[in-house]
């Protein structure tokens, strides 16, 4: 396991509650700097949990988050972390050009800021536009483009490509490694395994728990799968023998070919 001061965030026991049902449950994990980190796993698994623990915006139970060397949730870490929920936190009744403007001045960023954010997410030809009259694809990418916003040391986004078209979808992914390549360190959502080779190292999640923490390619390696598909299925099978596939017997276990009577033969030709 990396060291703590080779991480933008190291959790350790880590455990969430909501009622009765325990959501996170003494999770332990490290994530480095400078990297693009994908947080993979089906609707429901925890996800948006952990993350909202990673920003401190998430009550918990147990454990501690520490965030670029500081506990989650401090106050010097509001200009160092940018988070974009599933839900586009913008406003409606203003343009992306006034929501961007906004928010430069609560995060007192540069001026040339707004600009170089909205050309990062391609929203030049919509700048003037209300945002209740975007899609929700536009919308979401507002909300990245406010998150660029003073360039944070840590990006912590919740599905962010979710609704884009495959073309968006692909830009975003080059914007994203070009920033990791300049030190910002990312933690990516989503539930679409295909992006898992997009990604720097992949954490594959689970009801809660952590299945893999590894590269794209130590994973295939590891699990002899083709695609992050394949690696989280038998990841799963591992863990939970009942999800595990029948294997195929062996010649000899066979039962007996049927004769054209239907009835089977013994070793010797004789009739059972």
């Amino acid at each position: 396991m990396m060291n703590m001061a080779a991480s933008a965030i190291s959790v350790d026991g880590l455990t969430v509650r909501r009622g009765k049902a325990t959501i996170l449950d003494g999770l332990t994990l490290r994530i480095p700097r400078g990297e693009v980190v994908g947080l993979l796993g089906p609707s429901g698994c925890g996800k948006t949990t952990l993350m909202r623990s990673i920003v401190g915006v998430q009550r918990v139970a147990g454990g501690t988050v520490e965030v670029l060397g500081e506990p989650a949730g401090s106050p010097g870490l509001r200009h160092r972390v940018g988070y974009v929920t599933q839900a586009a936190s913008v406003y409606d009744d203003l343009t992306v050009q006034q929501n961007l403007a906004y928010f430069r001045r609560i995060l007192g960023a540069a001026k040339a800021d707004v600009d170089r954010a909205i050309e990062a997410t391609d929203l030049g030809a919509n700048a003037g536009q209300l945002v209740s009259t975007l899609s929700g694809g536009q919308r979401s990418r507002v909300s990245l483009a406010a998150a660029l916003l003073g360039a944070p040391d840590l990006l912590v986004l919740d599905e962010p490509t979710v609704g884009l078209d495959p073309l968006l979808r692909v830009e975003l992914w080059e914007l994203f490694h070009r920033l990791a390549d300049a030190g910002t360190s990312l933690l990516i959502s989503s539930h679409v395994m295909d992006e898992a080779s997009r990604c720097d190292r992949l954490l594959l999640m689970r009801d809660g728990a952590i299945l893999a923490d590894e590269t794209p390619a130590s994973l295939l390696a590891s699990t002899g799968a083709e695609d992050a598909e394949g690696a989280f299925l038998a990841l799963i099978r591992r863990r939970h023998p009942k999800h595990a596939l029948p294997d195929a017997p062996d010649a000899a276990d066979a039962p007996d070919a049927p004769d054209a009577a239907g009835t089977g033969t013994d070793a010797d030709g004789g009739e059972r």
